[in-house]
């Protein structure tokens, strides 16, 4: 029987490329690997469960083992997958999304993901927007009219002045400048 593992601080496909390597370098064989999620065919023994985490902790992953934890990676993974798909509808819910997703109450989870991230979940959702605005800025993949279209913002506006809160600087500034103001996903 296989046993799940909860990985934090994977946030992008080219982690579960790591994650998946790393397995098979103890010949340990994963049934399915998610963002921030591992399903192992077999129980690993204790020495190969130590060894996966070290490996981990130095690609900057992390096995965890606290159930708080596991359900505030499961959250960030949820937004993080909205705002990469960049199909975030312009009425899009964050308490519907994140209650359907995680069959819980919202409160509950606001509450926990605030008590242990410090920030809200409001604010982790707008911050991983802005990185993902950044990021189309910088490649060039869309203009201002089709990024806010693509995740949510009801104008051009409102987007420019969400980018100017966080970032201190407009999207156009932003672009002039380049990608010297990029966060990396995991440092978000």
């Amino acid at each position: 029987m296989g046993i799940t593992l909860y990985i934090k601080n994977m946030v992008c496909n080219r982690c579960i490329t790591a994650v998946d390597n790393e397995l098979e370098k103890l010949n340990l064989q994963a049934a399915w690997i998610n963002l921030g999620e591992v399903q192992l065919k077999k129980e690993p023994t204790s020495g190969q469960l130590k060894q996966f985490n070290e490996r981990l902790n130095l690609l900057g992953f992390e096995i965890l083992d606290d159930q708080k934890k596991k359900q505030i990676e499961k959250i960030k993974n949820l937004l993080i997958k909205k705002v990469q798909s960049g199909e975030v509808e312009e009425h899009f819910s964050l308490s519907e999304f994140l209650s359907k997703s995680l069959n819980k109450d919202y409160s509950y989870i606001s509450r926990l993901f605030s008590e242990v991230e410090g920030i809200t979940l409001e604010q982790y959702f707008i911050l991983q927007k802005i990185e993902k605005v950044k990021e189309w800025l910088v490649y060039g993949e869309f203009n201002l009219s089709e990024i806010s279209f693509r995740l949510g913002y009801n104008s051009v506006s409102h987007l420019s002045a969400q980018f100017k809160k966080v970032t201190g600087l407009t999207p156009t500034h932003f672009k002039k400048i380049g990608a010297s103001h990029r966060k990396p996903l995991d440092g978000v």
